[in-house]
């Protein structure tokens, strides 16, 4: 069993969480606590698995919360409860810089509590079973692929990311090692909701030296640029060398998710081939895989982030273990990488600001 401890100063919000969660065999909800101080001292007598909290509270905060926790040898992993707005996405990410393993959002303007109810179900009960250990359905053991030879990598033409849990620290690493006179553009899918891809985007062009930003529909794709796909929207590309433009489309989610890095993977294969450059980072469940086989064959090259350095390996592990990746490395080395490949693609050129 998966302990849980429910930490929101809202009765209808803990019971909605509670109710949501007892319908699952694999999880226990061990207590709740109506704010961070009460938390601090059941997490310290309970000791559970996860933690949900909110973050808007009496006495002691969520924020707060997350900070005394860091002191803590081995403190749970800690799922935010947030509010889909500008307020509540800048709220969240100080809380992920603070130490919270993932994030989900409250329901919003939903009639019935019955409603309200499924909404959290469906959110949180797949990130609380891939936090507690659970392996996820279909993942298998990685298989080996021999490492191909330096001789046999050819030039980049782009770089192409996905990641999920744990994503928005490890996309922060790995594109802040990535210099401004990037000689390539990089397309990302980070399963996140509106509002807070643009603002997620906004945080990394001010921390990195390559110039980030939110896609959007019919955008020029360009050298030195990092594309983020905005939330509840597929990013694609079409056309070909250097008239590459970016489409959003209001598709069908696939592995529950939009926008979903198997649908940029395809269409990067498409435009791209076999100069694409995929990188898979830290992530629940599967998608990315189906992609990747597209991308590998086409002839594409292809890293995963290894399990040790992953929050959750599902995604890369989904990759390594149908034997598509190149390379599996922890996330220290994944933007050294990135950079000697394309090193000898490197050019002087300032950073690209677009207006």
């Amino acid at each position: 069993m998966i302990s849980v401890l429910v930490v929101d100063d809202s009765v209808v919000v803990r019971r909605l969480i509670v109710n949501a969660l007892s319908g699952d065999p694999n999880i226990e909800v061990v207590g709740t606590a109506a704010n961070g101080r009460i938390a601090l001292a059941k997490i310290e007598t309970l000791k559970p698995d996860v933690v949900t909290l909110d973050i808007e509270m009496p006495e002691l905060d969520g924020l707060a919360t997350l900070r005394e926790l860091r002191k803590r040898h081995r403190p749970p992993r800690v799922v935010m409860f947030s509010t889909l707005s500008v307020a509540g996405a800048t709220a969240t990410f100080e809380a992920l810089a603070a130490g919270a393993t993932d994030f989900v959002t409250k329901p919003a303007n939903v009639a019935s509590f019955g409603e309200s109810q499924r909404m959290i179900r469906e959110q949180l009960i797949p990130k609380i079973l891939s936090l507690g250990g659970r392996r996820a359905p279909g993942a298998v053991n990685p298989v080996r692929r021999p490492v191909r030879p330096a001789a046999r990598l050819g030039r980049v033409s782009a770089i192409t990311i996905a990641s999920s849990t744990g994503g928005p620290d490890a996309l922060a690493r790995v594109l802040g090692t990535l210099p401004a006179n990037l000689p390539v553009p990089v397309l990302v899918v980070q399963h996140m909701p509106p509002v807070f891809t643009r603002m997620f985007a906004e945080r990394l062009d001010r921390s990195c030296a390559v110039h980030v930003v939110e896609a959007a529909d019919g955008m020029a794709v360009t050298a030195g640029t990092v594309y983020i796909a905005p939330g509840d929207r597929h990013l694609t590309v079409t056309g070909r060398g250097p008239a590459v433009t970016a489409r959003l489309t209001e598709g069908p989610p696939e592995n529950s998710c939009r926008p979903a890095a198997d649908v940029l993977f395809r269409s990067v294969a498409e435009v791209y081939g076999g100069s694409t450059l995929a990188v898979v980072l830290t992530g629940m469940g599967q998608d990315g895989k189906r992609g990747a086989e597209v991308l590998r064959a086409a002839g594409a090259e292809i890293l995963v982030q290894d399990q040790a350095t992953s929050v959750v390996w599902g995604m890369p592990g989904a990759v390594a273990g149908a034997g598509l990746a190149d390379a599996v490395l922890p996330l220290t080395e994944i933007g050294g990488y990135l950079t000697t490949r394309l090193a000898t693609q490197l050019v002087a050129q300032p950073k690209v600001v677009l207006s």
